[in-house]
């Protein structure tokens, strides 16, 4: 029996408010002057994981530090509607290509943020950043309906589409379709509509031909094993499926889940994803009891371990990184299940009530 299927006790206690709001501080810590979230002091910044640090921020009541994060992002993004894969820290420059899910990603962090403030004037300033971002995103769409990873600096797409790059895409999409409805500007639904069904279709086939068309074969990441199931693509009992295929591959009994296969290196973040996945296919208590592994690479500033070497049982890599932390802080809160926002990865997103947008000016701020 798989080891997924094992568990009859009484799974562990919900996550600690405390716990949870002491992650979100260090979180904040890290966080420059200029709004950017870097990995950690001194290191660069990349658009996915900055914006997944906000989301935490937001959950936790950091909303003003959140908000900076997010005019961070409108102040850098590029006039295609992209951003660059990475801002080094105190120097100009970027790096050398873009990628399609760190440009998509705003709308869930916009979506979620909007959810959490019911902020007016923050969604009608966003939209038009979210908007440019969507709009080349799905201008990347190919015949198959996935989606490639990347651009380089000259426009070109890079080969190859990836599954958690497409789940993640897939995500936002379905958020920017809320953003979309609530602030009642929907000229672009059924173009953004159209790629989320074709996305999706690509995600559920899985067809070899479609993904890792550039030589590489990425089925020893985790990523690439529970990110379909996290995009809520799958129908749950696929999803499940999904899940108990490779469990045992992946998942190391009473530490965590592996980053890689083949490694003995279990990953905080990945953990934290994986979580999120079993909450979306209904499997909660599941997720707790591997949640509940997280505890052992907290560190009392609130901060955790990236990852766990347990063949030589060291911290592995030696960082603390602010993305690792707000996947805790995202799946902790998405375990206590208390608000919409809360379950923004782990669920279907609908439609917030239509706003009356302004006569002139507000949308137009930054566009």
């Amino acid at each position: 029996m798989t080891g997924i299927m094992k568990h009859a006790t009484r799974p562990p206690p919900q996550p600690a408010l405390d716990t949870l709001h002491k992650t979100a501080a260090y979180i904040a810590s890290c966080q420059r002057q200029d709004g950017a979230i870097p990995w950690f002091p001194g290191h660069y910044v990349d658009p996915w994981n900055h914006t997944e640090a906000a989301m935490a921020l937001s959950l936790c009541g950091y909303e003003e530090q959140a908000q900076r994060a997010y005019n961070w992002l409108c102040d850098e993004q590029l006039p295609n509607g992209a951003w660059w894969s990475a801002h080094p820290s105190g120097a100009n420059g970027h790096g050398a290509w873009s990628e399609s899910h760190f440009s998509a990603y705003i709308a869930t962090g916009a979506w979620q943020h909007y959810l959490i403030t019911d902020d007016q004037s923050f969604l009608c300033e966003i939209w038009p950043i979210v908007r440019r971002a969507i709009n080349h995103v799905v201008s990347l769409q190919i015949a198959d309906g996935t989606i490639p990873w990347g651009i380089d600096a000259a426009g070109t797409p890079l080969s190859g589409a990836l599954r958690a790059v497409c789940s993640s895409v897939h995500k936002s999409l379905q958020c920017a379709l809320c953003l979309s409805a609530a602030i009642g500007d929907t000229h672009h639904d059924n173009d953004w509509r159209t790629a989320q069904q074709r996305l999706g279709a690509a995600l559920r086939r899985d067809a070899p031909a479609d993904f890792d068309n550039d030589g590489i074969d990425r089925r020893r990441f985790a990523m690439d094993w529970f990110y379909p199931v996290l995009s809520g693509a799958l129908p749950k009992s696929i999803g499940r499926k999904r899940l108990l295929q490779r469990w045992d591959e992946f998942v190391v009994a009473g530490l965590g889940c592996r980053c890689v296969s083949d490694q003995p290196w279990v990953a905080v973040a990945e953990s934290s994803e994986l979580v999120m996945a079993l909450i979306t296919v209904g499997w909660k208590d599941r997720a707790a009891r591997l949640y509940h592994n997280l505890h052992l690479w907290h560190l009392p500033d609130g901060s955790y371990w990236t990852g766990h070497q347990f063949a030589l049982n060291i911290p592995w890599p030696a960082e603390r990184t602010t993305w690792t932390a707000a996947a805790v802080v995202l799946a902790g809160m998405a375990l206590r299940n208390e608000s919409a926002a809360a379950t923004v990865l782990t669920t279907t997103q609908k439609s917030a009530q239509r706003l009356e947008l302004p006569s002139s000016g507000t949308t137009q701020q930054r566009q």
